[in-house]
């Protein structure tokens, strides 16, 4: 089974629709990769199809899964895991990647809903990451989520995601602002956490902005330009694990792409000044 590392890198960003016309007019050259997610993608055709197959002709690509439920006791979606695969094999897409909760019950929830922190979940959730990968013939990344509830807990978050990443022998997606939100909202160490991540495992990371509801409740809603705390957050996991591929996350109240690319130079000056450091220690 392939390896997803190291397969992109430098500084990504998630391709909306709202701003695709203006990237093929403008090209951002700051961003090294992009990421979709496959449900959004999968059935276009006409223009919008044709503009999108003219940027995965000249980018490495990321899917970014928001349906497969991979927590949910439902069924498998296996008709749409190979239509994934298919998807990725047309457009030279360099691989897949979920969220670690579930969005289904009976019926599709339209919210990613926390997994219960338990060693029943872990061996449930595994073996369905197991599934996937078997069904792409590749390794997937798994995301880090944020969550505002810890219904049945018998691990720590830390200790459920470890548990889960190695039993399923799978690649970790690391969201920094989803530690950051949790560490805030859970009352726990965000550097601590991000001591303690099997860094062999990470493929490329996230980061975003949150909203503030209160001093000690943070909402990630990818609306916002990314806080000090989080920069910060993002510049201490290069320094603990070595620089690896960083992608900005906007999903709405979306900026100008001058925006935009002032936040993806950002990830990429901290990635270059942590790579310059590296080498002086090295020397």
């Amino acid at each position: 089974m392939d390896t997803t590392l190291n397969l992109v890198q430098g500084s990504g960003l998630g391709l909306r629709r709202s701003f695709l016309t203006d990237i093929i007019k403008n090209p951002m050259p700051e961003v090294n990769f992009y990421e979709i997610a496959p449900e959004n993608w999968i059935p276009i055709g006409g223009k919008l199809g044709k503009q999108f197959r003219s940027l995965t002709e000249r980018y490495d690509f990321i899917c970014h899964g928001l349906s497969l439920s991979i927590g949910s006791a439902d069924p498998l979606d296996e008709v749409f895991i190979s239509q994934v695969k298919d998807f990725m094999n047309e457009h030279q897409i360099k691989f897949y990647s979920e969220h670690l909760s579930y969005c289904s019950s009976q019926g599709h929830l339209y919210d990613l809903m926390p997994i219960p922190f338990t060693s029943e979940a872990v061996t449930h959730v595994a073996n369905r990451i197991k599934r996937v990968q078997d069904i792409l013939e590749q390794k997937i990344a798994i995301e880090n989520v944020s969550y505002y509830a810890e219904p049945g807990k018998e691990m720590d978050e830390i200790e459920f995601f470890n548990a889960v990443v190695n039993e399923a022998d799978c690649d970790i997606l690391l969201d920094i602002n989803n530690i950051y939100v949790n560490s805030v909202n859970h009352g726990y160490n965000a550097e601590e956490f991000l001591k303690l991540i099997p860094a062999k495992r990470i493929a490329y990371a996230h980061i975003a902005g949150h909203y503030v509801e209160a001093d000690d409740f943070l909402v990630d809603t990818h609306g916002a330009t990314i806080t000090d705390p989080v920069w910060k957050l993002l510049g201490q996991a290069y320094e603990l694990y070595g620089v690896f591929p960083t992608l900005l996350e906007r999903d709405f109240n979306i900026p100008s792409l001058a925006e935009l690319s002032k936040e993806v130079q950002t990830i990429k000056t901290i990635q270059n000044s942590w790579s310059v450091e590296h080498e002086r220690l090295s020397a």
